[in-house]
This record gives C-alpha cells, sequence and structure tokens, in this order.
C-alpha cells in the first residue's frame, strides 16, 4: 500500500478575499466617476492599496477586473425580486436596474469599449448580460404564467426591448435613466393601451 503525498506547502502568499474585494469596490468606484480610458491599473492598485501585481495574479487584464466589479456592483444594485405583484416588481426590477446602470454609466461604458477589443473582457460581457437577461426572463415569464403578460407575448423580444432602451440611452447619453422611465417603459409593455 502506498503512502498518500504530503499536502504541497504554499509557496507564496495566499489570496485575501477582503483584498480581491477592496479591489472590485475600488474598481467600480473610479471607473463610475471617470471615463475608461482614465482608470489605468495603477490608479485601482492605489486606491485599493495593492500593487498592479496583486491584481494580475487575480485578472488577466482590466477588462476582466472592470468587468467583474460592474458585474458585483450590479448584482448588489439590483436584487431579484418576488412580492407577488408582478407589475410592482417588474418596475421595481427596472428601476433599479436604470437606476445602477446610471450610478455606474462610466462603467458599463468602458466594459462595452473593452470588449470591442478584449476577447476575455468580450466573454465576460457576454456573460453577465445573458445572466442579466435570464433574470429578466424568469420575471417576464412568471408574469405570463399569472396571466399578468399576455398569452404569445415574445419575452425576449420585451427584454431586448427593456436593456436596448437602457443600452440606447447609456452609450448615446440623450436622455436620462431613470424611476420614471421605467415605470412608463413597464406600462408600455405589459398593458399597450
Amino acid at each position: 500500500m502506498t503512502a498518500e503525498p504530503e499536502p504541497r506547502r504554499h509557496t507564496g502568499r495566499r489570496r485575501n478575499p477582503a483584498v480581491r474585494q477592496a479591489i472590485l469596490d475600488h474598481a467600480a468606484d473610479l471607473l463610475a466617476a471617470h471615463n475608461y480610458s482614465a482608470v489605468p491599473i495603477d490608479a485601482i492598485a492605489q486606491a485599493a492599496g495593492v500593487s498592479k501585481h496583486t491584481i494580475y495574479r487575480w485578472w488577466p487584464s482590466k477588462g476582466a477586473v472592470l468587468l467583474e466589479a460592474m458585474v458585483e456592483r450590479a448584482r448588489r444594485e439590483t436584487p431579484g425580486l418576488d412580492t407577488g405583484v408582478f407589475a410592482d416588481d417588474l418596475e421595481a426590477f427596472v428601476a433599479a436596474t436604470f437606476r445602477t446602470a446610471e450610478l455606474v454609466g462610466g462603467l458599463l461604458r468602458g466594459i462595452m469599449a473593452e470588449a470591442q477589443r478584449d476577447p476575455v473582457a468580450a466573454e465576460g460581457m457576454r456573460q453577465f448580460a445573458g445572466g442579466r437577461r435570464d433574470e429578466l426572463l424568469a420575471l417576464l415569464a412568471r408574469g405570463l404564467e399569472q396571466g399578468e403578460v399576455p398569452a404569445g407575448t415574445d419575452l425576449d423580444l420585451l427584454v431586448d426591448q427593456i436593456y436596448g432602451l437602457m443600452w440606447y440611452r447609456l452609450l448615446m447619453g440623450h436622455a436620462p435613466l431613470g424611476d420614471d422611465v421605467a415605470a412608463r417603459l413597464v406600462r408600455s409593455l405589459i398593458d399597450p393601451r
């Protein structure tokens, strides 16, 4: 019988979850306040009190760290809802999504720009958008089951309309997002009279 191998000794500093979270928080804060190009890795490292090397140990690129920061911020700011009243839940979800998008607009625009150049950021953006789509689709499907959304409604198209308006306003900057816009959009989509 062979003896179990000895566990390998750790040869470097262990990753600290608090440091990781500080990096993500500072990255999101910096990008929300500045244009994407004005937030180099050096600035993130300095704000978080770490070295660039620490950041690159966890993320392969600036786009990757900023994308994860965006995902974390969006999850915190737009939690799932289920109060039992579909229209209220949908309006609250869309309003929270729009508020968060305005709050981190620089981050979203920067990540979208980075996703055009960086395949890691592009894949991360697809995963992020896919997760947000799935959350909204689940909410709309609940409305369909409850009879709050008309039978035969194309739920994918509704999702595209909601996120399409958000991205259009964020990227073009022609009009703000807000609770009133969310309320009007939801009413126009689920009760188009």
